[in-house]
């Protein structure tokens, strides 16, 4: 929903340069061109008899804020206010819009807030006014990022984990043919962290541990002891591994807490899901499967009127090219400024479906062939998947491969020739 020019209704335009204690405002009116400059504290209760009071100060006008983020405490703050439009800005185009005007690259809380007003004056009828999602959307989409948060965390402390093991204790990578995050080496390492506190355990013990991290085939449970057995020490110093093995158990518990934690996200997204009116809808892609549906789901919302087209998405989560031309060069390049979980949702969608869906395994085949590399084959897979998934989206209708798969053949679609290889 774009701002819209009434020239019936006065404008306040309300430009914050938001901080961590203390935010700068800029008042501009319309009606009166008059212009003020304020501060603001980040304190809820300030934040709302602010709000309160503006509404009382300026009764006729349209209140307007722009500020540079869409999201935070302020701007939680802010949203709770009816009254209030919300206008969130990119911070480059406040950036290049200071530049535009003070090249030498001064810059101040109170100068960024009156350039901020000044902007949203200017281009108000080319800025699109923040409308929520739903609450179960809102929902789906908080915990999704914050699950993906965890992820990222369990995957920092695994590869400093791997890295420590390296150094003193390199046979507890290969012991289980699992993840380092799994269970059974996790367990392994809490209660034995060192290959010599390993060795020196009896093989009853032993046995009976991995009968209780199901491993119950004998001979496999011989052959892990002897492994044990036979193993060689990469280091003998003492120093170095009761240090590192001390290190390596307050790991495992960090990475046991994250397991535990990512659990109860993923179950909170599984009930979240099944209550979504566009669950089957997103259920129907090929790939999608617990981790990437909410993602999708999160990604676009539940707003139907917030794009145009298909084209809106892709250059919002930075998967379309963007064209530089200047006189007579043109080039086209991958876009560097995006936001990243939405890009991801994406990336990892196509790379799943390219594993499901048959179409797009042709596909990526002919780019293949073509020479494209893998990375750049999956950003025009996931260019065409979302121009599918928001014609699905818009028009609330599940996904049918054979339907696509038709509509391929009567398009005349090169993608038909590989697919009738595989």
């Amino acid at each position: 929903m774009n701002a819209k020019s009434n020239t019936a209704q006065p404008m306040l335009f309300i430009g914050i340069d938001w901080a961590d204690k203390e935010h700068a405002l800029h008042l501009i009116s319309s009606a009166s061109h008059e212009q003020s400059t304020e501060t603001l504290p980040q304190d809820p209760e300030a934040i709302s008899q602010w709000a309160t009071q503006l509404g009382k100060r300026f009764p006729q006008h349209r209140l307007m804020v722009i500020l540079e983020q869409s999201r935070g405490a302020l701007f939680a703050a802010l949203a709770e206010h009816s009254q209030l439009e919300l206008y969130p800005l990119n911070p480059k185009q406040l950036s290049r819009y200071r530049d535009s005007l003070y090249p030498s690259g001064g810059k101040n809380d109170p100068m960024d807030a009156r350039l901020l007003a000044m902007f949203l004056k200017e281009h108000c009828q080319q800025l699109r006014q923040w409308q929520p999602d739903n609450l179960i959307t809102r929902q789906i989409s908080q915990y999704s990022e914050i699950r993906r948060k965890l992820v990222d965390e369990r995957k920092r402390l695994v590869s400093k984990m791997q890295s420590i093991l390296k150094t003193y204790f390199p046979q507890a990578l290969t012991l289980f043919q699992v993840p380092l995050y799994d269970a059974r080496p996790l367990n392994l390492l809490k209660r034995w962290p060192s290959l010599q506190r390993l060795k020196r355990v009896r093989p009853e013990t032993l046995r009976s541990f991995l009968k209780e991290h199901r491993m119950k085939n004998e001979d496999k449970q011989t052959e892990f002891v002897k492994t044990i057995r036979s193993a060689t020490p990469l280091t003998k110093d003492k120093a170095l591994i009761e240090a590192n093995a001390l290190y390596v158990q307050t790991l495992v518990q960090q990475i046991r807490d994250l397991n535990q934690a990512i659990e109860q996200f993923e179950q909170q997204l599984k009930e979240l899901v099944k209550t979504h009116p566009d669950a089957e809808l997103f259920q129907s892609l090929p790939g999608a499967g617990e981790a990437l549906v909410p993602r999708l789901i999160a990604v676009m919302g539940s707003q139907r009127e917030r794009y145009q087209n298909a084209a809106e998405i892709q250059c919002r989560v930075g998967i379309a090219p963007i064209t530089i031309q200047s006189g007579k060069s043109l080039q086209v390049r991958k876009r560097i400024a995006y936001p990243k979980f939405l890009r991801q949702t994406f990336h990892e969608f196509a790379e799943q479906a390219r594993l499901w869906s048959p179409w797009s395994k042709a596909f990526y085949q002919m780019k293949k062939e073509k020479g494209m590399k893998h990375q750049a084959i999956i950003r025009a897979l996931a260019y065409k998947w979302i121009r599918i998934i928001y014609q699905l989206w818009k028009t609330k209708t599940r996904y049918d491969a054979n339907q696509y798969h038709q509509r391929l053949k009567t398009t005349g679609s090169p993608i038909i020739n590989f697919l009738e290889k595989s």
